[in-house]
């Protein structure tokens, strides 16, 4: 925050209620802005009382006259994707406004996916796209469709000769049709994790985590490249602005490896109408550089370069996959009825005996880890390494943080407490 503009620059903003968050005075009539800095709360007869060096009372701006004002939220686990997935069709099973204030409604059943998915195909075509040119759409959630999950033969049903890509609402997971499958030659035979297979032992279309959606060549490679994007980073803004958040925090998308990634983030985030403030924290998630070493020191030499809006120093690392994916690691006895083609415990998306290895790296440079553990038993796992961290190298006020933890046990909320651990709970 900026040092406070000048006596005359002081402006009282009177509102049908102001919330304040302090108990001691929980609401108030009008709000009293010196510069860009608050400078109190009370009434407008109160807020008259601050000496100006200009003639006169202090203007009263009454454009919130009507509105209730809360303070900005504080967004500590999102995704610059969430920008840039609205260059593609949306196909998620509730409505949902996009940054531009465009409302879609909501896909609630596989018919309604599958129209809309071959609404875009032909309008694609219309447009003189080759047939070779994928069609990608985003927010499928199968949870919320009963019986069985949406495959490549449904997809199919939208074309057969078309590539299509659906990112689904985790993100942990992309549904591709037969053409996909084939253009990228992803067989029974590949060793990669995440590969669903039917009871024919054959490729049945989901593709479960990272390393199974990168099969998926240049639709994966062209998903990158949207969040990437200045547009995607405005949008990003804008859906926070719009939700009455005034910090956001991309956890995990950005590679602040990569200089001219980071310059686009200097470049949006600064600009005086960029709407947010925004935390960009170090991952390897998306590719890039994946040293933990070298991550470190540019994780470390990045946070001094900070700006007023724009923060580094944190990390991000993800050890599992997600809940309604079956994805995510859980404590015996496992899943209840997992879908056919789905591991019986979910993938390690960090190799076990890495993590305090890994978490080190981050630790001795200053950096705060954000673990992503949706299941009990990557949030054991992360909490060991966090252990063993802190009896090598002991350090103040840390705050290595379990992100998600939707099954921590009370054990080991006690455990991450007597570590000085945070938790960010996925609701």
């Amino acid at each position: 925050m900026s040092d406070a503009g000048t006596a005359g620059d002081i402006r009282i903003y009177q509102a049908r209620r102001v919330v304040t968050m302090n108990p001691a005075q929980p609401s108030a009539e009008a709000v009293a802005v010196d510069g860009d800095r608050i400078l109190a709360v009370g009434s407008v007869a109160e807020l008259q009382g601050w000496p100006t060096e200009a003639d006169g009372p202090i203007p009263v701006d009454d454009r919130f006259a009507d509105h209730v004002l809360v303070p900005g939220f504080i967004e500590a686990h999102s995704h610059v994707m969430a920008g840039g997935m609205w260059s593609m069709p949306y196909v998620g099973y509730f409505d949902r406004r996009g940054a531009d204030g465009t409302l879609w409604s909501g896909c609630t059943g596989f018919d309604e996916v599958i129209d809309r998915l071959a609404e875009a195909e032909s309008a694609m075509a219309a447009q003189g796209a080759g047939p070779a040119e994928p069609l990608m759409a985003w927010g499928l959630d199968p949870i919320y469709f009963d019986g069985e999950r949406m495959l490549a033969r449904h997809l199919d049903r939208v074309s057969e000769t078309r590539p299509i890509f659906v990112f689904h609402a985790s993100g942990h997971l992309a549904t591709v049709n037969t053409a996909m499958l084939t253009r990228s030659e992803i067989t029974a035979d590949d060793p990669t994790p995440g590969i669903s297979l039917d009871d024919a032992g054959q490729p049945d279309g989901e593709l479960q985590e990272p390393a199974a959606m990168r099969l998926a060549g240049d639709a994966f490679v062209r998903l990158g490249t949207m969040m990437h994007t200045e547009e995607a980073m405005w949008n990003y803004a804008r859906e926070a602005r719009n939700a009455g958040a005034t910090l956001i925090t991309d956890l995990g998308t950005s590679q602040v490896s990569d200089t001219e990634q980071v310059e686009r983030w200097r470049k949006a985030v600064d600009d005086p109408d960029y709407p947010s403030r925004v935390m960009v924290a170090v991952s390897s998630m998306m590719g890039g550089l994946n040293d933990p070493s070298q991550l470190a020191a540019i994780g470390a030499d990045i946070k001094d370069t900070a700006s007023e809006k724009l923060r580094f120093g944190i990390v991000k690392i993800v050890l599992d996959g997600s809940i309604q994916g079956f994805t995510a690691r859980i404590s015996w006895p496992h899943y209840y009825r997992a879908p056919d083609g789905h591991p019986g415990n979910g993938l390690w998306l960090l190799a076990p005996d890495q993590v305090a290895d890994i978490v080190e790296a981050f630790h001795v440079a200053g950096l705060t880890v954000h673990a992503h553990c949706n299941g009990d038993e990557a949030s054991e796992v992360f909490i060991d390494a966090v252990e063993q961290v802190l009896e090598r190298h002991p350090r103040w006020d840390h705050r290595h943080t379990v992100q998600h933890c939707q099954l921590t046990t009370k054990a080991q909320y006690k455990r991450m407490a007597a570590l000085g651990m945070c938790a960010n709970i996925f609701s």
